[in-house]
């Protein structure tokens, strides 16, 4: 029986709103949801606007890579193979939208971290999945 070839590696994200384009000068961004009739704007696909209600297909935006930390957590005590402490936080977008991520870059004490501090988006890759494929996530560093 003849070899399968093997499967290209890849690279994922490990969320679907996070973008990774296929050129690699092009960096990766997060995606957004626009809808086209209230303007409205929304983390990730959406099917349905919760503002104006629409059902109209929405329009795919890119959302900007800087923001603003607007509430955060020290966490201590996380699952097992998790390291602790981490920073836990809101980062809001000037799109308008908020997303839920983790703070790097910056040591975990409520002195380093300001509400309102200006963060800029990184990502990396956290892990290689079990066909061999490197797994990319993202978090916010202090800009």
């Amino acid at each position: 029986m003849a070899d399968a070839p093997a499967a290209e590696k890849q690279t994922k994200p490990i969320v679907p709103f996070l973008k990774i384009p296929a050129d690699p000068n092009e960096k990766p961004y997060l995606q957004g949801s626009k809808c086209k009739n209230c303007g409205a704007t929304y983390l990730g696909a959406r099917m349905a606007c919760s503002k104006c209600f629409s059902t109209e297909p929405m329009e795919d935006i890119r959302l900007s890579d800087k923001g603003e930390l607007h509430v955060f957590s020290i966490v201590h005590q996380s699952a097992p193979g998790v390291p602790t402490p981490y920073v836990a936080a809101i980062v809001d977008l000037p799109e308008g939208v908020s997303v839920r991520c983790n703070i790097a870059g910056v040591e975990p004490d409520p002195q380093n971290l300001k509400f309102g501090m200006p963060v800029q988006m990184v990502t990396e890759t956290i892990r290689t999945d079990r066909e061999g494929n490197d797994v990319v996530a993202f978090s916010f560093r202090p800009a």
